[in-house]
Parts: C-alpha cells; structure tokens; sequence
C-alpha cells in the first residue's frame, strides 16, 4: 500500500466496515436493555464490508469506466435502508403486524423485502454492467470446476465436524435423524432459491474480507500471515454481535474467544478457495451454506437459532481443535507455497491439483 490512493480507500473501508458496525453496536447495546430483537442489526452488519469497498473506488476512482457504478450504488442504497430500518426496529418497536402465526415486528418483515428486492435489482445491475466491467472488479465467476471442489469440500467438512460433535455427545441418533429427515432435504432444496433473493448480505461481507483485504493484507505480511491477520480482524469486527445477540453480555467474551477461533480457521479456508480459485463466488456460497445450514443441524429449521445461545469455557478447547485440524491445517496447502507475486493469479491448470 504505497500510494495515497490506496491508503485514502483503505481509510473509507475501514470506517464503513469498522465504525459504522461499532456505532450501531451502541444502538444494539440499547435495543438489548429494552429486550427487543437484534437481528435486524446482524443482517445489516453484514452489508457494511463491502459497501465501504464500493465507497472507497467510488470517491477514489471517479473516472474509472471500468466501474460497475450502477451496481454498485444499488448495493449501497440498499445498505443505506436497511441501516434505517434497523434503528427504526428500536425506535419504533411497537409497529408491528398481526400473522396468522401471531405478531411480528413490521420493520423486520420491511428488511426482508428490502433485502429481497434488492437482491434481485443487484442481479440485474451486476448483469447488465456487463463482462468486461465485472472481470475488472473481481465480479465474474471463473475456474468453477475447482470452485465446485471446494464448495463441496466445505460441506463434506461441514457434516464431518457437525458428526463428531453429536458423537461426542453421545447423539450419534440425533445426527442421523436430522439427516434422514424429509424437513431438512426440503430445506436444503429451497436454499439455492434462498441464495438468490439473499445474496447480498454474503457478498457483503466476502466482497470486503476476501476480494478486498486479503489480498492487500497478504502482500504487506505474507501469504500465511495475512490470513491470520484477517481472521483475527474478522473475529473482532463480530464483536457487537457476540455480546448483544449470539449470547448474553454476560457470556460475550467467551462467545468473543470462540468467535476469533471460527474466523481464524475458517478464515484459512475461505481464504485458500480465494485463493485457490480467484472467484469470490466460491466463498460467498460457502459462507451462505456455513449460515443457513446452522438451523439444519440444530434441527429448528429457523435463523432464531443463533441468538441468545449459551456457550462455555469447555467449549472453547475442543473447538480449537477440531476447526483447527478441518480449516486450519489448509494453511499448509499448496497456494500458500506459492510466491508473493503469485497472490490471485492462479491458472486453470491449477485446478487439477486440489
């Protein structure tokens, strides 16, 4: 990061990313005390990174007609309202709409059709900007072979660690009955759907972390310790969430603790697909898949299982190691022997060697 333009966005990121997500934990802390719901916040939150992307090459790179512009102001007006809507969900938490379920807070359900909508006006923005503009931006989809490997790669990790955990406790049924049930293959199968009418939210968060910082931050300190770096700053920019919505305040250390081990080794894996295959979906897919396939092995089928959880001290060793033996050892895979030089630019020859 040699030149003033690089540290100017660097600048605009880290405000957006980092000081919106802190002042609107303040929000949070209140929204906590008056025991309302939070999760308008945690989807908001995950817009923030790339949106301070998108800000940074706006101001910085106004000539730029390479720029997916309308794209990208689509997705910052979209973050914009649902940064709205989410003040509003404490301002105003009385406004609520009678279901056939029972009451639910009208903001929330607002969010849900200003995230949908705009999920598919992004779709259509990101198309119509056309190949050129979003090769330039790291938009387009490549090596899909090698992506596809790895986003099953993920999954099988996924189940494997889920499966160790059910048979540490003893409920290796538990595990099978979740797998065999109707409930959750009807729930997987409406999850590409789901990706659509969301994606958003992932992409705004892997657009900042993966596509963005990664990359600078492996160049300024290494391959290898430039993940490590992100993980840790992925960990701590959770840190409004681990204490006001995953948990209770009393607990949020703890939740930080464990927060800081899923980003650093999770971070090694998403950043060895980055890396791996130069195609931003790839992790963007696989941190949809990591979020929503949590309901499916709690067996809720519902998002409502991330909050308010309770987490332990004794958590926190087999965690590290089983997240560190499943993602962490990928810090000795091969694209972290490649060159500094070598960051992001892998062939499709590179494929064969997954």
């Amino acid at each position: 990061m040699n030149s003033k333009t690089d540290k100017k966005q660097l600048l605009i990121f880290l405000i957006v990313a980092y000081g919106v997500t802190f002042l609107m934990g303040f929000i949070m802390w209140y929204g906590r005390s008056k025991h309302l719901d939070l999760t308008a916040f945690v989807n908001t939150q995950m817009m923030y990174p790339a949106a301070g992307v998108m800000l940074a090459y706006l101001l910085t790179r106004k000539n730029d007609s390479d720029m997916p512009k309308l794209f990208f102001l689509s997705f910052l007006f979209i973050t914009a309202l649902m940064l709205i809507s989410s003040i509003l969900t404490v301002i105003q938490p009385e406004k609520i709409l009678e279901m056939p379920g029972g009451t639910v807070s009208f903001w929330l359900i607002l969010m849900q059709l200003i995230m949908m909508g705009g999920s598919i006006l992004c779709w259509i923005f990101m198309l119509i900007s056309g190949k050129k503009r979003r090769k330039a931006y790291g938009l387009d989809g490549k090596h899909w072979k090698a992506s596809l490997l790895c986003i099953l790669l993920f999954l099988v990790l996924y189940f494997l660690r889920a499966g160790i955990g059910f048979v540490s406790a003893g409920q290796f049924n538990v595990f099978t009955e979740i797998l065999t049930s109707l409930d959750t293959w009807i729930y997987i199968a409406s999850m590409p759907l789901n990706f659509l009418l969301v994606f958003v939210a992932f992409f705004g968060e892997e657009y900042g972390w993966r596509y963005y910082l990664q990359p600078m931050l492996q160049k300024r300190f290494g391959l290898r310790a430039g993940v490590l770096i992100l993980g840790i700053a992925w960990g701590l920019w959770h840190l409004p969430v681990d204490f006001l919505y995953y948990v209770s305040p009393e607990q949020g250390f703890i939740m930080l603790v464990s927060q800081l081990i899923t980003c650093v080794t999770y971070g090694i894996f998403f950043g060895f697909v980055y890396m791996r295959t130069n195609n931003i979906w790839a992790v963007v897919l696989i941190h949809f898949f990591n979020n929503n396939l949590a309901p499916v092995i709690a067996g809720t089928y519902t998002a409502d299982v991330l909050q308010n959880q309770t987490v332990s001290w004794s958590q926190i060793p087999w965690s590290l190691v089983i997240n560190g033996l499943l993602f962490g050892l990928f810090l000795l895979a091969k694209p972290f022997r490649k060159k500094e030089r070598d960051i992001c630019s892998f062939s499709i020859s590179d494929e064969q060697s997954l």
